[in-house]
């Protein structure tokens, strides 16, 4: 069921229900999916109260919620999507189109996404799109950060391990840190089978933001948080260049969220290419758990 609604003081969003789980679109700024629950349940979507119902000016603001950017990270990647969007129907999924990034920062690039809401349990499937309007290709890959509600953990999978002997020469993977990577943060755990990363609201390390990136083969990351469990896949590409030295998801957190990030590959767009990066979002879905175990030792996770 697609509805249009009122939503935090926007006049204009769209609900997607099937009766298990609910997804509000906000179209009068954005694109974002803002909020993903289930019936009479919580968000489990981070909301950015300062910019709730906000319309209009020149500074970025993030909302909340999942959306789509550009990689690399350059000031063009925060341009300021605070206008309307264009929404369409197609059978059932819903089309939500951004205008053409003009002005600076922008890149003349256009983005937009389309969701479609299963018609039972709780999976999601996005498709990004990106539409170079530039007189020249411009080098980029699709990100797409879903920022996930304090208090829980995200989870990334490692490799399969395997004892060195002749078939086991080469390396298996990547792990992409930043500036402010603190491996000695207690928010990280590294153990055999998942990397996690704790949200806590007052970390005690000497940053108070925590990233790194994999390359991921498995092509799925989670964030476990208050007996609910989120899953976010997207297909991997053998052989792609993927942008942060070849990661396809990253994890990021603060002290008011985490954030898991899928990426596409990094590649040249030639002007007026438009693409459909299912890959850059992929999908996700929620279930509710009481299996999931999560100690010191990861290999306890199920």
């Amino acid at each position: 069921m697609l509805e249009r609604i009122p939503y935090r003081g926007w006049n204009t969003a769209y609900r997607l229900s099937n009766g298990t789980v609910e997804l509000i679109v906000l179209a009068d700024v954005g694109p974002r999916i803002i909020s993903y629950r289930f019936i009479g349940g919580e968000n489990q979507l981070h909301e950015v109260e300062a910019d709730t119902g906000q319309l209009g000016r020149s500074d970025f603001r993030l909302y909340g919620g999942h959306r789509l950017w550009v990689s690399p990270e350059l000031e063009s990647t925060y341009f300021p999507d605070n206008v309307p969007v264009e929404v369409s129907e197609q059978g059932n999924k819903v089309r939500f189109t951004a205008p053409v990034e003009e002005s600076p920062p922008g890149k003349s690039l256009q983005k937009d996404f389309e969701v479609e809401l299963a018609s039972s349990g709780s999976e999601v499937s996005v498709i990004h799109r990106l539409t170079n309007h530039n007189r020249s290709a411009i080098q980029l890959a699709p990100w797409a950060p879903t920022m996930l509600r304090p208090g829980g953990k995200g989870i990334l999978p490692l490799p399969p391990k395997a004892a060195m002997d002749k078939d086991h020469y080469e390396s298996v993977g990547v792990l992409a840190m930043w500036s402010y990577t603190d491996l000695a943060d207690s928010r990280w755990v590294f153990g055999t089978e998942y990397i996690q990363l704790n949200q806590l609201s007052e970390p005690t390390g000497r940053f108070k933001e925590q990233m790194c990136g994999i390359y991921n083969p498995a092509g799925w990351g989670a964030y476990y948080r208050d007996g609910h469990l989120f899953v976010k896949r997207a297909p991997v590409i053998a052989g792609a260049r993927y942008p942060d030295f070849g990661c396809n998801f990253e994890v990021f957190t603060n002290p008011d969220f985490l954030e898991l990030e899928t990426l596409g590959p990094l590649q040249e767009w030639a002007r007026r290419k438009a693409s459909s990066i299912p890959n850059a979002g992929g999908c996700f879905q929620m279930c509710l758990t009481a299996r999931v175990m999560i100690g010191s030792d990861q290999t306890s996770f199920h």
